[in-house]
This record gives structure tokens, C-alpha cells and sequence, in this order.
């Protein structure tokens, strides 16, 4: 297995954002390489912190990095948190943490499959369970493939990209990296490519979320963790493109309405209670210094929520 890195983006505004408890309970949903891990079990005392993650590699690198720490490192995906902290008596955290997407080490290992830079197995599976890249190139319908690619990657040649799949499917099957790229620059037009930064780059994010269901697992997780937070309790998401920070943003904001009586109505009769209260109105970005130092946190933003 090569080097497992991955530097931790907005290390310190996580840690600031969480404002840890040293006895408190804390959840990494998504461990990686234990960056941010490390740093939250380093200011616990009698507290503990539980690392998420459904890559086996990962479990294994952080186990040993958060060795002697008040921590523990469980192999599942983070949407099955509430299940995985049961089985260790915890119902309620004081924190939790999500940096979402792919990390350094899965897109730098090409045998991965998830970057369309090293020629590898079309593979991209977190937990390298289930299936594959592959098996969804080769299998999907034209439309399937064409509404992954539009609602995933937000790609406007969806279909045109489908079509060229489908039409070289017929002769032989798509099972490398390399391959699918080539697919994909053909369908784009001359114009484009040479104006884009690299034709493959939403087709490949659409099929990586289509793959791990990243979506659904937001979605299932964000309700789960927020109702295992306790009072005061806080949940820091980093996300890396739209699709995500949209289900963040609007999950946030139906946590701080508390009238839900429609509009017409000239007083509130719901008695409705607002769940939380958002740390950040506006989401943090990397400072310039990182943004230089790791090109990958250009994209990120961190929103927090506090639960009342």
C-alpha cells in the first residue's frame, strides 16, 4: 500500500469550529488519514473520539496513527454511524465532523481508479465493496448513464458523452481509466477541449457518487448525526462541490426555521421550535496561504451548526 496522505483542510477552523469538550464525545465521519482525527483526540482528556471510514486502507492507517490517543477507528460508512456507535453504547456526541469526497490518497493511488490522470481499473468504490466504475459503464442504459452524468457531474454534454459509451461498449468493454477517458474526450467538442481543464473531470465525479451513493449518504447521515448531537453540540461539514454544499446549506437552514405556518397566516399558530443555529452564515474557505500550499482546498467550504 503506498504512503496514505492527505492534508487536512482548514485543520484549524474545524477544530476552532467544533469547540471540543475534553470529556466530551466526538465522531470523525470520515476518517482518512486521521489528520483532523489526531487533532480532535489530542484535546480530549477524559473524552473520546470514534474515526469513520468505509476504505479498509484508511481504517488500518488511522488505528496506527491514533494509537495511544483517546480513540477508535470503525470500518463503515458514515450514513450507518447512529448503528456502528451503538454497538459501542454511544447514543449521544457532543461532535461531529464530515470532510466529504475523495481524499489525497484514493485519487494519488491509481490503482484506485479514481482519477482519470493513471491508466488503472475503472474501479472508484470507497470501500472496495460492490459495484464498480466499470460494472455501471458497462451495464447502465443510455439514459441511465446520461442522467448520472447530468446530475452528478453537471456535465452539459450528458448525453453526447453516453452515446460514445454505449456505442464503444458494443466492441469491447470499458474497464480502464484511460479508456473511459478517451471515450470522453472524443464526445467533446474541439472548442471545448481545448478550453476545458480536462474534459474527464465531471464525468469521473459523476460516477464516483453514483458508485458510493456519496449523495444519499449525506442525506442519511446529516439527520442521524444531528439528532445523536446533545445540546450545545456541533456538526463542521467540508464540502467540495456544489451538489454537496447545496444539501448542507438547505439541511442547515430548515434546522434554524422555527415558524413553519404558511405566510398568509398573520401570527404563528405551529409552536414550532428552531433545532439549531448556524455558526457560519456564510461558509468558510481556505486562507490563501493553503489554498496555495494544497490545491485541493480551493474548492472546499466548511459550514457549522450548533444545536440548541
Amino acid at each position: 500500500m503506498s504512503e496514505f496522505s492527505h492534508k487536512s483542510i482548514m485543520l484549524e477552523q474545524c477544530i476552532d469550529g467544533l469547540a471540543i469538550k475534553p470529556d466530551g464525545t466526538y465522531v470523525d465521519g470520515t476518517c482518512g488519514g486521521a489528520g483532523h482525527s489526531r487533532e480532535i483526540a489530542k484535546h480530549l482528556t477524559s473524552g473520546m473520539l470514534y474515526g469513520l471510514d468505509q476504505d479498509p486502507d484508511a481504517v488500518a492507517v488511522a488505528t496506527e496513527r491514533l494509537s495511544g490517543l483517546p480513540a477508535k477507528v470503525i470500518q463503515t460508512n458514515f450514513r450507518d454511524a447512529k448503528y456502528a456507535l451503538k454497538k459501542e453504547n454511544v447514543e449521544k456526541i457532543d461532535g461531529v465532523l464530515l470532510d466529504l469526497g475523495v481524499s489525497s490518497y484514493q485519487l494519488d493511488t491509481a490503482e484506485r481508479g479514481f482519477s482519470y490522470n493513471a491508466e488503472a481499473y475503472l474501479d472508484m468504490r470507497m470501500s472496495k465493496e460492490g459495484p464498480s466504475a466499470a460494472d455501471l459503464v458497462n451495464t447502465l442504459s443510455l439514459q441511465e448513464i446520461t442522467d448520472i452524468l447530468r446530475e452528478y457531474g453537471e456535465e452539459k454534454f450528458a448525453y453526447g458523452i453516453a452515446k460514445k459509451i454505449v456505442a464503444y461498449r458494443e466492441n469491447e468493454p470499458i474497464t480502464t481509466t484511460t479508456q473511459l477517458s478517451e471515450i470522453v474526450n472524443s464526445a467533446y467538442p474541439a472548442a471545448e477541449r481545448r478550453k476545458s481543464k480536462n474534459p474527464s473531470r465531471k464525468t469521473f465525479q459523476a460516477l464516483r457518487i453514483a458508485v458510493n451513493d456519496e449523495l444519499g449518504a449525506l442525506k442519511d447521515a446529516l439527520n442521524d448525526m444531528f439528532e445523536m448531537l446533545n445540546p450545545g453540540g456541533r456538526m463542521c461539514i467540508i464540502t467540495f462541490h456544489s451538489l454537496e454544499d447545496r444539501i448542507v446549506k438547505q439541511y442547515f437552514k430548515e434546522l434554524t426555521v422555527s415558524c413553519t405556518c404558511p405566510k398568509e397566516l398573520p401570527i404563528c399558530i405551529c409552536g414550532g421550535k428552531a433545532k439549531g443555529k448556524l455558526i457560519t452564515k456564510k461558509p468558510i474557505e481556505a486562507d490563501a496561504q493553503e489554498q496555495e500550499e494544497n490545491r485541493r482546498s480551493r474548492s472546499a467550504k466548511l459550514r457549522i451548526i450548533e444545536k440548541i
